[in-house]
């Protein structure tokens, strides 16, 4: 009972005897009114208190919950990566897609069409660098010698040299029996085509193999391309051979560009290997890609002719020259431009192609 309440019961002390005296009824109602308002206080407060450490139990638990979900999350996942690693490596004997006769084969495939690919992204970069600047080599030679001078150029080097080697006997194979999910002209097409580009592949990666051990490509494609022109210039006819040879080569440019208009690229990928979100950009990374590969092959067939026509092996040349061709044209810089942004969505594209790629 609090003080004042005491001092209502208590008056005094007379002669030894405590004396009290009862409140009255408006007293005890008021003293009453207080200790229920101070109670309730108390109650509210310890209802505030206890809420709040509710909340932190609860918000404390949710944080535990979630971070045991991403805990099994990364588990489970990298269980699935370990499980999908063993199951490569142990399988790398066994038989692999299509014409590839095992899977190392198969893998090596891959590698190399993300070399192929990484090599028209660089001769897209460098040719955009010659647009710009009036510098460079936009050629294959020109692309793995920028690789080479990076620092860990040389261990890239090696390894896209490998993989293109890979892919060479890969495009070797489906040239001799493969592409068994057509036939016809189609199949006979393709199976040319596979062999045109283990071909051109293989000059690609013996170029990169004496750049690691000489430290030279052995020049330019147009160096190559002129040696080659007047070799043949030297011989009986050679001006009809020289002239054939830019036909075959304006053909090449002709099939590419029906391959990326017609878009006849697709019936080698399947491209549920993709994300939904990727098909289309992917294909329309193969059909710019396809089409700007066709201008360059065409300028160059053309510079064939005109070497024939002329009786002058320097005025043949590879890919370098084509583009360095382009460049000097009415609005070159612009075709250029557009030339070699279509590399480089060629490379792209074969990036995509070598997870989407039937082999």
């Amino acid at each position: 009972m609090g003080t004042r309440a005491l001092h209502g019961h208590v008056r005094g002390v007379r002669g030894g005897a405590i004396t009290t005296e009862e409140p009255t009824g408006d007293a005890a109602a008021a003293d009453t009114s207080r200790e229920d308002a101070a109670s309730n206080r108390l109650q509210r407060r310890a209802g505030r208190a206890t809420a709040r450490a509710q909340a932190r139990a609860d918000d404390a638990a949710g944080r535990a919950a979630r971070a045991d979900g991403v805990a099994a999350a990364v588990r489970a996942r990298t269980a699935q990566a370990a499980h999908r690693t063993h199951g490569a490596l142990t399988g790398l004997g066994a038989a692999g897609e299509g014409e590839a006769p095992v899977r190392a084969v198969e893998l090596l495939g891959r590698v190399g069409l993300v070399g192929y690919g990484l090599v028209h992204v660089l001769i897209g970069v460098i040719a955009v660098h010659l647009a710009v600047a009036g510098r460079g080599e936009p050629d294959q030679q020109g692309a793995l010698g920028e690789l080479v001078d990076r620092p860990v150029g040389v261990v890239a080097l090696a390894v896209i040299v490998v993989g293109l080697v890979a892919f060479a006997l890969w495009q070797g194979l489906g040239a001799a029996a493969g592409f068994r999910w057509t036939s016809g002209g189609v199949r006979f097409r393709k199976r040319t085509g596979a062999g045109a580009k283990c071909v051109a592949v293989l000059a690609v990666a013996v170029a990169g193999a004496r750049l690691l051990l000489t430290g030279s490509s052995g020049g330019s494609s147009s160096t190559r391309t002129e040696t080659a022109s007047a070799a043949l210039l030297a011989l009986p006819a050679g001006r009809v051979l020289v002239a054939v040879l830019g036909l075959v080569v304006v053909g090449i440019a002709v099939a590419a560009a029906y391959t990326g208009i017609a878009r006849t690229f697709s019936d080698d990928l399947d491209y549920d290997r993709l994300p939904d979100r990727l098909r289309r950009p992917v294909e329309w990374l193969g059909v710019v890609g396809h089409v700007a590969r066709a201008v360059a092959f065409a300028v160059v067939g053309v510079l064939f002719g005109l070497a024939a026509l002329s009786t002058d092996p320097r005025r043949a040349g590879g890919l370098d020259q084509a583009l360095t061709t382009l460049a000097a044209q009415p609005y070159g810089t612009v075709l250029l431009l557009v030339v070699a942004l279509g590399f480089v969505a060629f490379g792209l594209y074969t990036f995509a192609e070598s997870r989407a790629r039937r082999v």
